[in-house]
């Protein structure tokens, strides 16, 4: 069970917004060397990337490489595959192959660099059709994948889709990554960027929208998204409360010899019980993040 609430996106080649990015409040930070940089800044920002992997920080850090399709995406691993780095976000997957190949070669460095075997984390995003149809299998076969987050932006491209403020025509797709996340046992899965930073509203309302829909957190682009996101993903104290009592409450009854009671008129059975123990779960994760 995951505990990101929250990746932000910061270019690569600007120190400076790359240091402040550590200190806005999110869960991990992706040094973006792909969309965020220009042909002529991709290679000279990788030592960018691991010169501030090597800063103080108090979140995770993660480097987006360029798709394995593309001639940067080998240079960009050999490179910023170093200590300091906690993994690799690797865009438009659309293969086990590429999934596969790219563990393979983060294996190689971290034997290589003395680093400990499977330390640096993979997470794929889904972009295309192919990539969702593939899911399952580039789920089946790499364990250095704990998660994949979706990518609407390329999606909707790909399939000729409009991207509304509703987000509906993305919902079947939300769920066949939810699905297939599960299916597979890995955790529930990171949502799309919001692109309008001008309706605050919007992104509230998708953000607790795929919340409901299974998702653990959503990828930011500006800072004001971050407290915003991270609100949505952490379950309220009258949350946390309410599963405690219907833990506590449950425990009790059980060990009367009942599974099931009433608790404030609703029904309480082993279901009920599992979501509230996640809840107390997710809770407890949350706050060890701000130690």
């Amino acid at each position: 069970m995951g505990t990101f609430r929250t990746f932000l996106f910061a270019p690569a080649n600007h120190p400076r917004r790359t240091e402040k990015a550590f200190t806005l409040g999110a869960d991990a930070v992706i040094l973006d060397l792909e969309d965020a940089c220009a042909v002529s800044e991709k290679i000279p920002s990788r030592a960018k990337v691991v010169q501030a992997m090597q800063l103080p920080r108090s979140c995770l850090g993660y480097v987006r490489v360029n798709p394995m399709s593309t001639v940067y995406a080998f240079g960009d691993l050999q490179e910023t595959i170093q200590p300091g780095l906690d993994g690799v976000v690797l865009p438009k997957v659309e293969t086990a192959a590429e999934a596969q190949t790219a563990d393979w070669l983060i294996t190689q460095l971290e034997r290589e660099r003395g680093l400990t075997p499977g330390c640096i984390d993979l997470m794929p995003i889904i972009e295309t059709a192919l990539g969702l149809a593939n899911l399952a299998s580039i789920l089946a076969n790499t364990a250095r994948i704990k998660r994949v987050a979706f990518g609407a932006g390329d999606f909707t491209l790909d399939l000729g889709l409009r991207w509304s403020r509703s987000e509906l025509e993305l919902l079947s797709y939300r769920n066949q990554i939810a699905l297939l996340s599960r299916a597979a046992g890995k955790e529930p899965p990171i949502d799309t960027v919001w692109v309008d930073l001008k309706d605050a509203e919007g992104f509230e309302q998708s953000t607790l929208h795929i919340k409901d829909l299974g998702y653990q957190g959503k990828m930011c682009i500006h800072p004001d998204q971050i407290a915003v996101a991270n609100r949505c993903f952490t379950p309220t104290s009258e949350q946390v409360a309410r599963a405690q009592r219907v833990v506590d409450a449950f425990a009790a009854a059980e060990a009367a010899g009942s599974s099931s009671i009433q608790l404030d008129g609703q029904f309480i059975d082993y279901p009920i019980v599992y979501a509230a123990q996640r809840v107390l779960a997710i809770s407890e994760k949350i706050a060890k993040l701000a130690v």
